[in-house]
């Protein structure tokens, strides 16, 4: 990670966090959150020179914007005056004052742009990084749509403000230079005019919290649609395999259509300040008018004057306006703000520790001491495991649905800490080395292959340097060379989503390759089997013989007939182990394993109550 995107991190607050799921932490519209904005200048400060000379260009561009309609008045004065020579030079610096005036606001709104774009992308890199390593216990309770929602919604709101900031700063510059004039240029007809402030001052102080509930139940909805979208998208597959599109259609278009009402409700909460701004301009107008129009007639104030505050008034309540709307947007981005470091702040639980030791030159070892964990402490999956597994022995894992296996493994890549007892690799305590060691020397291949966009190569090579001479050895080694020579563009042809233009047991043959590559030492298999055809089988056995040869192995199976060779057979039942050896002496005790091979070579699954007698078992598995 680099030092910029450390200091990006950096501080983190200390205080307790809602969970991305609830809504509280949405609950802050109209209030300044110090902590948060402070933690924003993290972000801002590797690009504060931008920042400074934006700011130093708006200040320009707001002082000329103030200085035009005086020159304006100047003009008219002259004019009435006929005085051509003061009438030419107050042209004169009028242009300058204009071509100023136009190369600054370019300047400002270039420099604004490019800021939040690098900002706006150290915040995208931080959130991604982060992401990468927060553990899967919070993955696993945390909706991908909440957190589509933070990566996408969240921080484009960030940017919307970034890129209306130093306009903030221009308008207020504005606004206060506006009434500074006019109370210098006559200090009567001035306080008339600004005697509307009060009056917009408390119109919003009764609108405020009205727009405070109205954009928290807009950003609730848009949250809540976002999620309902993520999870029809994921799984698609079940929704057109079940014919529930229909249904689909009907509960998201509630929460879309409750999500249009409260995006309305909040775009009109926002609208409803611009009219009510147009009436106080025209009520000041209106004083200038009629109170400087009586003055101009009475001698007792020049027509130039008069011009002056008329242009000053039309221009005073724009910022006014734009301020109003820029606050709306601050409001928007403090609770996206608070959305995102909610994010940051997720604690990395599975993380290395500052003496944690790198695996190398040890022994392919892997042992359970007494190991008790679940993934709510209050109900274990494990109860006291203790297992080893020696070098370069193959153990499979057989047992019911929800009897441990998937956990053993899990535990043993330390994807998950354990609630008691110890998972050594190596003869190291997994908690003790460090987490890229541990991924070098685990190789996993899942039921279901993951595969990315990209290349075939691409997908083999993964995150090691191997060239193609490599590549193409394991395709062979594993028996997937010969199909991917079949496909139009070879190994350089691309791969739909998750691989989905290739057949699962192709998925798979790639995922060997992969897995042999990376060359670990300790490799695991979870169902690597489980959705293959009979005669794709015979071709991923051959490439498991490939696998297996030289490695330590642990592998998980239903099919009691792939995994009949393993060295060593582990048969788990409600998170205790119920017998180990290898098939003959399994076979020769007559036990749980014993009896479900004998019947066809059937899964655990498919016969547990037969042998158990444990019905309530199964179907609590």
């Amino acid at each position: 990670m680099s030092d910029t995107l450390k200091e990006t991190q950096a501080p983190r607050r200390k205080t307790p966090r809602a969970s991305l799921g609830s809504s509280e932490g949405d609950d802050i519209f109209g209030t300044f959150d110090v902590g948060v904005a402070r933690r924003f200048l993290a972000f801002l400060t590797p690009h504060k020179r931008a920042m400074a000379t934006a700011q130093i260009a708006v200040l320009i561009y707001a002082a000329c914007q103030v200085a035009i309609p005086a020159m304006v008045g100047q003009a008219v004065n002259a004019a009435v005056a006929r005085d051509g020579a003061r009438l030419d030079r107050t042209l004169m610096i009028f242009s300058a004052v204009a071509v100023a005036y136009a190369i600054f606001f370019f300047t400002a709104e270039w420099l604004s742009s490019r800021l939040a774009q690098r900002v706006i992308f150290d915040v995208r890199r931080a959130m991604f990084a982060h992401f990468q390593d927060v553990s899967l216990s919070f993955m696993d309770k945390t909706h991908v749509g909440r957190i589509m929602s933070r990566l996408q919604g969240d921080v484009n709101a960030l940017q919307e403000f970034l890129e209306s900031m130093n306009g903030a700063l221009g308008d207020f510059v504005m606004l206060v230079g506006i009434a500074a004039v006019l109370l210098i240029t006559d200090l009567k007809l001035g306080l008339l005019t600004l005697t509307v402030l009060p009056a917009l001052i408390a119109i919003r102080a009764v609108w405020l919290p009205y727009s405070k509930k109205s954009f928290r139940v807009a950003r609730d909805a848009s949250s809540t649609a976002n999620s309902a979208l993520a999870e029809n998208i994921n799984g698609i597959r079940t929704v057109q395999e079940s014919r529930r599109e229909a249904l689909n259609f009907e509960l998201y278009k509630e929460k879309a259509f409750e999500n249009f009402k409260a995006q309305n409700g909040a775009s009109w909460m926002t609208q409803i300040m611009v009219p009510t701004v147009d009436v106080l301009t025209g009520f000041a107008m209106a004083v200038v008018v009629v109170v400087g129009g009586e003055a101009v007639l009475g001698g007792h104030l020049a027509v130039g004057v008069m011009v002056t505050f008329i242009l000053y008034v039309n221009r005073f309540f724009e910022p006014v306006r734009m301020l109003s709307m820029q606050y709306t947007i601050m409001q928007r981005a403090m609770a996206a703000g608070h959305r995102i470091f909610e994010v940051l702040d997720v604690a990395v639980t599975i993380s290395d520790k500052p003496d944690a030791i790198p695996l190398k030159d040890v022994a392919a070892t892997v042992e359970f001491r007494n190991v008790t964990f679940g993934y709510d402490p209050k109900r274990p999956i494990l109860h006291d495991i203790s297992l080893t597994v020696r070098p370069k022995e193959v153990v499979a894992l057989v047992g019911p649905t929800g009897s441990g296996k998937t956990s053993i493994i899990a535990l043993t890549h330390r994807f998950y800490e354990v609630d008691q007892g110890q998972v050594l690799v190596g003869g190291h305590d997994v908690r003790d080395v460090t987490l890229d060691s541990l991924g070098k020397t685990i190789g996993m291949v899942l039921q279901e292959p993951f595969l990315f966009t990209g290349t075939i190569e691409d997908n083999i090579r993964y995150n090691t340097a191997a060239s193609l001479e490599r590549i193409v050895e394991a395709a062979k080694s594993v028996s997937a060379h010969d199909f991917i020579m079949r496909l139009p563009e070879g190994y350089d042809t691309p791969l739909g989503q998750r691989g989905r233009n290739l057949s699962m047991g192709q998925r798979q043959l790639i995922s060997f390759a992969r897995a042999l590559v990376a060359d670990p030492q300790i490799l695991i298999l979870d169902e690597a089997t489980a959705n293959i055809d009979s005669f794709t089988e015979q071709a991923i056995q051959k490439a498991l013989k490939v696998l297996f040869a030289g490695r330590t192995c642990m592998v998980i199976a239903h099919r009691l007939a792939t995994i009949r060779d393993a060295d060593r057979i582990v048969v788990l039942q409600q998170g205790r182990i119920l017998e180990q050896g290898d098939h003959d002496e399994l076979m020769a005790n007559g036990g749980l394993y014993s009896h479900l091979y004998t019947s066809a070579h059937a899964s655990f699954d498919d016969q547990v109550v037969a042998v158990t007698g444990d019905a309530e078992f199964a179907t609590r598995t």
